[in-house]
């Protein structure tokens, strides 16, 4: 007789990694919008940026890796691909402001 060990899914970088994103990230657009549109901000901001979307990108692909291979664990793994995907429009919202201005 088979037994299944079916263990929660425990990987908590990819949450810490869509909060800590979303919250500098707003920071960051805060700061721009505080200081009257300073390019500075911008300049600091851009490297943020890109750098937050590789991160975010490796994080997608380990997560998309770990659904397909648990399938006992999918509900979990996809609600957090869904919260690591939730930050996406909330960056073109930002980004399509700081274009406008």
């Amino acid at each position: 007789m088979k037994t299944i060990n079916e263990q929660p899914f425990k990987e908590k970088q990819s949450l810490e990694l869509t909060i800590g994103s979303f919250v500098i990230t707003t920071f960051l657009f805060a700061l721009y919008i505080i200081s009257n549109e300073d390019p500075t901000v911008l300049v600091i901001a851009w490297p943020f940026a890109l750098a937050a979307i590789i991160v975010n990108v490796i994080m997608f692909i380990h997560l998309a890796e770990k659904f397909l291979h648990l399938p006992q664990q999918r509900k979990e793994i996809g609600f957090k691909i869904l919260l690591l995907l939730s930050n996406i429009p909330i960056t073109f919202f930002y980004y399509f402001i700081v274009m406008k201005s």
